[in-house]
């Protein structure tokens, strides 16, 4: 089943906790802290592959859940590594945030990115040990990893992309010319998913050809199905406009199809064009000749124009060998042209912080602190009191006792509490 569209929760693996331990070892009365660091947690990282073709899989799993990092052990021992989960994804999948903000783009096979980062590991005790601090009591708890609802659009790469009216003969000609097998019939939106086929042109020269269903007017507005599949056009390298030679008014079916190709979010009437008529079975050559000619009037100057028949199969190597030149040259354009790899968008991290009243005490809000607090363990009074003194060289006790913070009254950290302590 063709699915170019999927959302789906990420969690990437938690870091491991570090732990408080001592070395407790036989003649030896004054060991020092020998608490291991814990793992980090495991990212979930999105490859493209040229074997995937649909986002089909994405249907039943909806939850994609990285490896939590081990907790950290006594000995120095560090905490094992949270596993990477790792998806395969069609070539042409794009990646969008809940907020649709892009967060990777993979155009290429064998691309991979991070789509969400595993949480640190927190530090043992043995992290904190100084000259002043020969005993530290205090272990972090390690960070959340990412955690996020994503959207999956497949925006489909092919060389040729097949454009016209419903039963404009487009599923008939890829059939005719490669290896795929479309649904085809003698009614309008035959085709309701996008289908690929490879063309061979020539030895070691092939194109991968890809019909879109059916435009009707409206589509880039979302009428009939044009409006869901006009965005694998975006990445098609050159159109091909097929009208069927026995349309009543040549002139308005190629007009439909380029004003909804303009109109589109993208103008996408600015790609290469090569116009052909199809189905030109039993047309006398006289009829064939002044739909060319009216068409002629009716495309940029420099287009190509051919009369096709996929059944008979007339005119169709002539087509081919000026797709793959119009592909070839369209190619070398895009590789002299700077291109810019999409970066995975996150922000760093703002040191800044806010402290507001609230009902029932006072809320600090930052990234900062609240990613220290996630990692303090607040049953714990050590690491409570470590985050108090971070709280303190940050400014932010100064800040309270400004604001007129009174003694007992509460501390709330994070916009979402994430723990709170008492002044």
């Amino acid at each position: 089943m063709f699915i170019d569209k999927a959302t789906v929760a990420c969690k990437a693996g938690d870091g491991g906790d570090g732990v408080v331990s001592f070395r407790h070892e036989k003649f030896i009365d004054k060991g020092g802290p020998n608490g291991g660091d814990g793992g980090d947690g495991g990212n979930i990282v999105m490859v493209a592959s040229r074997n995937q073709n649909t986002l089909a899989n994405f249907r039943f799993q909806k939850l994609l859940e990285a490896e939590a990092g081990s907790p950290g052990s006594k000995q120095n021992k560090h905490g094992k590594r949270g596993k990477d989960l790792v998806v395969a994804v069609p070539v042409g999948t794009v990646v969008y945030d809940a907020d649709h903000q892009l967060l990777a783009d993979l155009a290429a096979d064998g691309q991979s990115v991070i789509i969400a980062k595993g949480g640190k590991g927190g530090f043992g005790n043995a992290h904190f040990a100084s000259s002043k601090r020969q005993t530290p009591r205090v272990a972090e708890k390690g960070e959340p990893g990412e955690a996020f609802s994503a959207e999956l659009e497949l925006k489909m790469i092919a060389d040729v992309g097949l454009v016209g009216l419903p039963n404009a003969g487009k599923s008939t000609l890829l059939a005719s010319v490669s290896n795929a097998k479309p649904e085809i019939a003698n009614y309008p939106f035959t085709t309701l998913t996008p289908n690929l086929g490879v063309v061979s042109v020539a030895k070691d020269q092939s194109l991968l050809m890809a019909d879109i269903p059916g435009l009707i007017e409206g589509a880039s507005e979302g009428k009939g199905l044009g409006d869901d599949f006009l965005r694998h056009i975006e990445r098609t390298c050159v159109l091909l406009h097929l009208i069927d030679a026995y349309q009543d008014d040549i002139a308005t079916a190629y007009q439909t199809i380029q004003h909804e190709l303009a109109s589109y979010r993208i103008d996408l009437s600015d790609k290469p064009q090569i116009v052909a008529l199809t189905k030109i079975d039993g047309l006398d050559d006289e009829i064939i000749a002044d739909r060319l000619k009216e068409l002629k009037k009716l495309v940029p100057k420099g287009t190509q124009l051919f009369a096709i028949s996929a059944k008979s199969k007339q005119n169709l190597r002539e087509l081919l060998f000026a797709l793959h030149a119009a592909v070839t040259k369209e190619r070398a354009a895009q590789a002299e042209a700077t291109e810019k790899e999409v970066p995975v968008i996150r922000l760093e991290e703002d040191p800044h912080w806010v402290v507001e009243r609230t009902d029932e005490g006072w809320q600090v809000k930052g990234q900062k602190i609240e990613r220290f607090a996630r990692r303090t363990n607040f049953d714990d009074i050590h690491g409570e009191q470590r985050l108090r003194d971070i709280m303190r060289k940050m400014g932010i006790m100064r800040e309270l006792q400004r604001k007129g913070i009174m003694p007992g009254e509460l501390i709330s950290i994070g916009e979402h509490e994430i723990g709170r302590i008492e002044y």
